[in-house]
């Protein structure tokens, strides 16, 4: 790779990671805005009526507040600059590699998070429903369990952080086992409905909450292992340079720009389509009779933005590796991918 490219090298190294820097920025930002109630970033501009926003005074405490809420943006800004310095002479192709590993990661604790989660909320309400709770618990602890915010709180959170753990070891991820699972609780209704003549709203809560998972975390997971269908009427017989200007074009116009839309929008204040039903820890309309879970299918939406935008993100730098390359080099790339896929299938086989 001749000097000029080596230049383009970072500034695209740059470029990449000023986007996964402002978005974590943001979505801590977030955390501090509605979780802790700091003021935001927008009072700060209002304070100052920047951008258009109207003036409205911050003072004292409030207004270090969202300084450090504005200077959260540069410490990742800078942050990102001290690492691809830092790593200066590791690649795009590396860097792609990286991204892919954490949005996998991201993909396989959620999942664990969804079906584990899903299995004790079930328990908890089939037992608060058929009164099976009053005969091993007191009554206040029954009465402890219908409250959203004490059940979401004390039982769902330790969970999804024990998620995250199993995730970390765990270097597969069984998508499969949760399709199968969403078959055979929709064949228990069935079979308890016409059998049994017994139905309960939680049977119904857990099938929309495990496939709408399904769904979301598989898109993801199947963009980091290019198993999405393509029209490739025009694609399959491009070369491999042209494939990668796609791959790059596509992901850097369509892709990362729809994902920071979802994040920017559902994210955008207290009563977002994301943040509003998670403050509010919205459960179903069946109140104890269903899942507590309604909630947390808002935050798969957070989820499938950000596992999408840090693989789209990976797309970019991967295909930018390749055409920054010669042709004999791209050649060499190809084959130590190819080697690389092959040991890591034989490993989660």
């Amino acid at each position: 790779m001749d000097e000029k490219n080596k230049s383009i090298h970072l500034y695209l190294r740059i470029l990449s990671y000023s986007v996964i820097a402002f978005t974590l920025a943001f979505l801590l930002n977030n955390l501090l805005t509605v979780w802790a109630e700091w003021p935001g970033v927008k009072k700060i501009f209002s304070h100052y009526e920047l951008f258009g926003y109207k003036q409205k005074i911050l003072e004292g405490s409030d207004l270090n507040l969202g300084y450090m809420q504005v200077g959260l943006y540069l410490i990742c800004i800078g942050l990102l600059i001290f690492y691809v310095f830092k790593t200066y002479s590791q690649t795009l192709e590396t860097d792609s590699a990286i991204l892919s590993k954490f949005s996998a990661y991201i993909v396989r604790s959620s999942f664990w998070a969804v079906f584990l989660v899903g299995l004790a909320d079930f328990i908890i309400s089939f037992m608060v429903v058929e009164r099976l709770w009053e005969t091993i618990f007191s009554p206040e602890v029954k009465a402890f369990m219908v409250k959203a915010p004490e059940r979401i709180t004390f039982i769902h959170f330790p969970i999804i952080a024990v998620s995250f753990i199993i995730g970390y070891f765990t270097k597969s991820v069984g998508f499969i086992w949760l399709a199968v699972l969403v078959v055979l609780s929709e064949f228990f209704i069935v079979l308890s409905r016409f059998i049994f003549s017994y139905e309960q709203a939680f049977q119904g809560d857990l099938v929309r909450f495990w496939y709408a998972a399904l769904y979301l975390f598989a898109s993801a997971y199947a963009l980091i292992h290019e198993g999405h269908v393509r029209v490739d009427v025009l694609y399959s017989t491009f070369s491999e340079r042209k494939k990668a200007w796609t791959n790059a074009i596509g992901s850097a116009v369509l892709g990362v720009p729809l994902c920071l839309i979802v994040i920017f929008l559902g994210l955008n204040g207290k009563a977002s389509i994301i943040n509003g039903p998670v403050v509010a820890f919205e459960v179903t309309q069946q109140g104890s009779n269903g899942l507590y879970l309604l909630y947390l299918m808002a935050v798969y939406l957070a989820v499938f933005a950000i596992t999408m935008l840090l693989q789209f993100t990976s797309f970019f730098m991967g295909s930018s590796y390749k055409l920054l390359l010669n042709e004999n080099e791209t050649k060499v790339s190809d084959v130590n991918n190819t080697n690389e896929v092959n040991v890591e299938n034989m490993e989660s086989q």
